[in-house]
């Protein structure tokens, strides 16, 4: 059965043979980040000096993640966004890997990987959602 966000995106969970045609076309920093949970190197990110107007969706199943609006300069090496596109585009799942204890940030709707949010972010909402460009597609608009 179906499932829709507010803002009208499927949500439905892909099927697993759906995951592996989608992941087929990825390269292989992409699955790093996406499948296996990696993280790219600060300052590399394709999409971290990325101003235009537009979107940012999962590189896995084109799901819209972040508005273009929502992109802020954090410093860190990430592209950073204050506010999901539509919090119900986003799953959070607790993360206590490299001796720290942080909130993952991945796709609803595939289930991969994108970063993780942090509580340092800018008003009014204080949320910095640090993403790593390799999970990212940027669709202008």
């Amino acid at each position: 059965m179906s499932r829709y966000s507010a803002s009208g995106h499927d949500l439905t969970p892909l099927a697993p043979v759906e995951r592996e045609r989608l992941a087929a076309r990825l390269t292989p920093e992409q699955r790093h980040v996406l499948l296996a949970r990696g993280t790219e190197r600060p300052f590399c990110g394709g999409l971290l000096h990325e101003h235009g107007a537009g979107v940012f969706a999962c590189a896995l199943c084109g799901l819209p993640l972040f508005a273009a609006t929502a992109k802020f300069e954090s410093g860190t090496g990430w592209p950073s966004f204050s506010a999901p596109f539509d919090p119900a585009h986003l799953r959070e799942l607790r993360d206590t890997s490299h001796g720290m204890i942080r909130t993952e940030i991945r796709c609803a709707r595939c289930d991969s990987h994108i970063g993780h949010v942090f509580d340092d972010g800018p008003s009014p909402g204080g949320l910095r959602y640090c993403m790593n460009s390799a999970a990212l597609e940027f669709r202008p608009g």
